[in-house]
């Protein structure tokens, strides 16, 4: 069965409390979305970071309040969510913890070490650019070289498996996947799914082809792909994307936690006035919902939030003002993707137009069932432009059907024979066939 979750980052420094959790779910099912992701809700170590987790059996301070148990008004959300069609992953952070963590303290022969004997602190590579290393100092990394002590190591992930899916946890969105190795996922994987289907999906941003492909065999649901960094020029996604496709389903996001607010990349290109400022956002949040089998938001990006999501800084005063309200358009672009079955999954996906056209033409099809989906694209800022439907026509067929634009008037024309299609600045146009 195809792997297309729609799915809503719910950032919990930004969202507070876990008793204001609830009130978010009606407007979340009202955009589309069928799942809640949450990062972690830990207690934190001494940064402060919700990555840098001290003690997984506690909640973070920020979240908890003293009208109730902290793991009790959790689980009352978790079946909240529920009651809303929603189900809940969290993240699952193993390849690293704090580096004052109880498990440290516990267990130290669990960690990596210098030659000094400290504990070694993880990286990772910026995917935008490779020169670029980030090195965490406020985290310690785990040792999962093959010896005795992997298998206790393990032990405290079931548990931690088990007491999550116990509180109504139906996901696992896995932290730095490829830092950690297949057999470990698959074994952690096999565990979590032994009672009820779980979702795993590999976060693997800044890992590269060969770690990606020994988590092929990990039994992953899904990983998160690069997509949001394309220039619609560039031929590396659809490469990237045929290379991968044949391992696991991907999820694309416009934005995520571990990225600027969109709306910030658009201020350092000097894009600021607000009608271009929205158009961004629609062509982005339609994009990615086209391109890949899944989709993920962050909280926020509905509205135009500007201020970078923190994981330590953060808090539910940083809440601005909306710019814009893009809760309708996301929800008939989710919902185009929840009916149309080629957008829910991963099939062959190729250019149909040609390399220096101004217009993208992206044509996605399936490896087994009919339907197809065009994607007609004009990412200028600042000019429309047209294209022949005929000349079209000749590389996909005709029998298509508009289901979804950018924006209201974003789109002129119709794809028949004799026709010419205008898409005016930052347009997108999805079309449907049901051959």
């Amino acid at each position: 069965m195809p792997v297309a979750p729609r799915i809503y980052n719910l950032f919990p420094l930004l969202a507070g409390p876990i008793r204001n959790w609830a009130a978010l779910l009606p407007n979340i099912t009202a955009m589309g979305f069928d799942w809640v992701y949450l990062n972690p809700w830990h207690y934190p170590g001494f940064s402060g970071s919700l990555y840098a987790v001290k003690d997984y059996d506690r909640v973070h301070p920020r979240l908890a309040d003293d009208t109730q148990d902290p793991k009790i008004a959790l689980k009352h959300f978790l079946q909240q969510a529920r009651e809303y069609g929603l189900r809940v992953m969290m993240d699952l952070v193993i390849n690293h913890t704090s580096k004052d963590a109880l498990l440290a303290h516990q267990h130290p022969e669990f960690y990596l070490r210098d030659d000094s004997g400290e504990l070694v602190s993880p990286s990772a590579i910026d995917p935008a650019d490779a020169r670029k290393v980030t090195v965490w100092g406020d985290l310690a990394e785990l040792d999962y070289r093959p010896r005795t002590e992997r298998s206790a190591l393990l032990g405290i992930w079931k548990d931690l498996l088990r007491n999550s899916i116990d509180l109504g946890f139906s996901g696992f969105r896995c932290d730095a996947a490829y830092q950690v190795p297949a057999d470990v996922w698959a074994e952690l994987i096999d565990y979590g799914r032994k009672n009820s289907h779980v979702l795993f999906v590999a976060e693997t941003l800044g890992g590269r082809l060969e770690p990606m492909k020994q988590l092929a065999s990990a039994g992953f649901d899904a990983f998160f792909n690069s997509s949001k960094w394309w220039d619609f020029r560039q031929p590396w996604l659809l490469e990237q994307y045929e290379c991968f496709r044949h391992l696991a389903p991907s999820i694309a996001f416009p934005e995520s936690h571990d990225t600027p607010r969109l709306i910030a990349d658009l201020a350092e290109q000097s894009i600021t006035d607000p009608w271009r400022i929205e158009a961004h956002y629609r062509l982005r949040y339609l994009f990615a919902a086209f391109f890949s089998a899944g989709v993920m938001m962050p909280m926020g990006f509905e509205t135009g939030q500007g201020k970078r999501l923190d994981v330590v800084r953060t808090v539910p005063e940083d809440l601005e003002s909306p710019r814009f309200d893009l809760a309708p358009f996301l929800a008939a672009a989710n919902h185009l993707k929840r009916d149309l079955p080629v957008l829910g999954e991963e099939g062959p996906q190729r250019l149909v137009t040609a390399s220096q056209s101004p217009i993208v033409g992206l044509l996605r099809s399936r490896d087994h069932g009919s339907g197809r989906c065009l994607a007609l694209i004009n990412p200028s800022c600042t000019e429309s432009h047209s294209l022949s439907a005929d000349s079209l026509l000749a590389q996909v067929g005709q029998g298509w059907r508009i289901v979804c634009d950018s924006n209201l008037g974003a789109v002129e024309g119709e794809l028949k024979p004799g026709a010419t299609v205008r898409l005016h600045p930052l347009a997108m146009r999805v079309l449907h066939s049901e051959s």
